[in-house]
C-alpha cells in the first residue's frame, strides 16, 4: 500500500460500530480463506489482514486509540494475532513489525484480495461510502486494489455461486453461502488418502492440532465429513485445551457443529 492519510472517525457513530460488529460476525469467512491459504501450493492472495484497536494501554482514553491492520494473521479458536504493519501517528509504546493479541470480539474489520479484488473491508468502505468521488479514487489508489461499491460488501471469491455479497451491512442470505470449492475438491481425494496412510488421522502439528481439529476451525463440512468416517478421534484436544467441536462453534459454523455433535450421539448409542 502506497503512503495515505489519516482518516479519523468517531468510535461511537452507530454506522462505525455496526461495521465493527458485521466483521465479527462475517470473520469466520476471512478465516477459511486464510486456513485454504495455508494449503495452496500456489498463492492465490494478495493480502490478508485484521484491523484491530491499538494503544499505549488499558487505561488510554478512547480518543487515543488507533485502528490499525496486522498480516501474518493467525486464529486459535480464541485470539487473533499478527503483526502490525502501520506505523502509529501518536502512540509511544506500539511502532510497525510489532506482534499483538486480541480476542475476537475486540478486532474491527477484516479483509483479504485475489486478483485486486477486495473482500470484506467494513470500516473501509462505510468511510469510502462518505467520501467524494475523487477522494475515493485517491484511497484506492494508495491501496492499489479494486474495493468496488462501497455499499455492497463482497466477502467470499467465488461469486459464480449465489450468496457471495453482503448488501449494505447485514446479510439475509449469509447461509446460501456455498462451501469453500477447496474443501469440495479435497473431500474428493482425502478418503483415499486416508486410506494409504492412516497416520494422517492422528498426526499433530507443533500446537497439538490435527487435521480434524484444522478443518473443523475452517469450516469445511466435507473434509470434516470424510475425517469423521474415516475414524479422527473427535475428542483430541489442542495443546491450548480445544476440542474439534469447540473449534467450530467459536466461529458458529453450525453445519461442522452439527457433524461433530452427531457423531459423538453415534459413538454413545454404538457403546
Amino acid at each position: 500500500m502506497s503512503e495515505s492519510k489519516v482518516f479519523m472517525f468517531d468510535n461511537t457513530d452507530p454506522e462505525m460500530q455496526a461495521a465493527y460488529q458485521k466483521a465479527r460476525e462475517t470473520f469466520r469467512y476471512f478465516w477459511r480463506e486464510i486456513a485454504w491459504e495455508r494449503r495452496r501450493i500456489v498463492p492465490a492472495l494478495d493480502l490478508a489482514c485484521v484491523k484491530a484497536p491499538f494503544s499505549d494501554g488499558e487505561r488510554a482514553p478512547r480518543s487515543q486509540v488507533e485502528q490499525m491492520w496486522m498480516n501474518e494473521v493467525d486464529f486459535d479458536g480464541r485470539v487473533v494475532s499478527g503483526v502490525l504493519i502501520n506505523a502509529p501517528n501518536w502512540l509511544k509504546t506500539v511502532k510497525e513489525g510489532d506482534s499483538a493479541r486480541f480476542p475476537l470480539d475486540e478486532i474491527s474489520d477484516w479483509m483479504y484480495a485475489i486478483g485486486g479484488d477486495v473482500y470484506g473491508a467494513y470500516t473501509v468502505n462505510l468511510m469510502r461510502s462518505r467520501m467524494g468521488k475523487r477522494e475515493r479514487k485517491e484511497h484506492d489508489d494508495a491501496w492499489g486494489l479494486n474495493f468496488g461499491d462501497p455499499n455492497t460488501i463482497r466477502i467470499v471469491s467465488d461469486q459464480k455461486k449465489s450468496g457471495g455479497f453482503l448488501k449494505a451491512w447485514f446479510a439475509k442470505r449469509e447461509e446460501e453461502i456455498p462451501e469453500h470449492p477447496l474443501s469440495e475438491a479435497m473431500a474428493s481425494s482425502l478418503k483415499e488418502q486416508l486410506a494409504k496412510n492412516p497416520s494422517l488421522l492422528t498426526a499433530k502439528d507443533d500446537r497439538g492440532w490435527t487435521l480434524l481439529h484444522q478443518q473443523a476451525l475452517a469450516g469445511s463440512t466435507a473434509t470434516v465429513k470424510v475425517l469423521l468416517e474415516s475414524g479422527a478421534d473427535a475428542n483430541a484436544v489442542t495443546d491450548h485445551g480445544m476440542t474439534p467441536l469447540q473449534l467450530a462453534q467459536s466461529l458458529g459454523w453450525d453445519k461442522v457443529v452439527a457433524l461433530l455433535i452427531g457423531n459423538e450421539a453415534k459413538n454413545k448409542n454404538a457403546t
